[in-house]
């Protein structure tokens, strides 16, 4: 299975709800990145670090009018400006973020601790050099959606048996406590793999609580999973 397809004819769904949905654009390959269309208080459609795919948009318009498209991690650039020029929508980057507004062709939007009209708060999960890492976390306490793009995960190398959801591997041993123990979400969704639907309070509480614990059996699993 290749870490990152190359080509696709469909896309996979994931974490449907009233006010979104997710895919996975290449259902086959290891880092299954997912992306997420989900509805703000404007009424406007936001995706998230979206990764194209065929009849994509037709999912989408379900929803409604594509409002923007969200950066969420510096290394997520992805589909975004393809998303952007087609839906006549801006790309929206952390005011704090670094090295990626520059590199998209198509508008750019800043944002603060509020994106735009959304309804969802920002918050940073990481900003640092070493190594590098910015992330911006988003979270509407009005459905306690909670989104998460590369700090937790789902997919298999993410976690270590028994974990529904887990620290990314290189965060384990400083798991980000401090940006992510306040919240308790109904439903956690991440960038790599399907979302936490059901109990995600618990599951994030008990990932963040055992990253350290269960660094040996994480590490293992995703060995396997990356030479396999």
């Amino acid at each position: 299975m290749p870490m990152k397809g190359d080509e696709t004819d469909g896309y996979r769904e994931i974490d449907r709800w009233d006010r979104g949905v997710g895919w996975i654009a290449y259902p086959e390959e290891t880092m299954q990145r997912a992306s997420h269309a989900l509805v703000g208080d404007d009424g406007g459609v936001w995706l998230i670090d979206p990764v194209d795919a065929p009849d994509i948009d037709a999912l989408v318009s379900e929803f409604g009018d594509v409002a923007g498209v969200i950066v969420g991690l510096d290394r997520h650039k992805r589909d975004t400006a393809a998303f952007a020029r087609r839906h006549d929508a801006p790309v929206y980057v952390p005011r704090w973020m670094t090295g990626v507004a520059d590199e998209l062709d198509a508008p750019v939007e800043r944002f603060d601790a509020e994106l735009a009209d959304s309804g969802f708060e920002a918050f940073r999960v990481r900003d640092s050099t070493v190594p590098p890492w910015q992330e911006v976390g988003l979270y509407h306490s009005g459905d306690d959606t909670l989104v998460v793009p590369e700090a937790v995960g789902t997919v298999a190398y993410f976690c270590a048996p028994g974990e529904r959801l887990g620290v990314h591997p290189m965060l384990r041993p400083a798991p980000p406590r401090r940006a992510l123990s306040r919240f308790e979400p109904e439903r956690v969704l991440v960038g790599h793999g399907a979302g936490v639907m059901t109990d995600a309070t618990t599951a994030l509480r008990d990932a963040l609580a055992n990253a350290r614990t269960n660094l040996p059996g994480a590490y293992g699993r995703a060995l396997r999973e990356l030479l396999s």
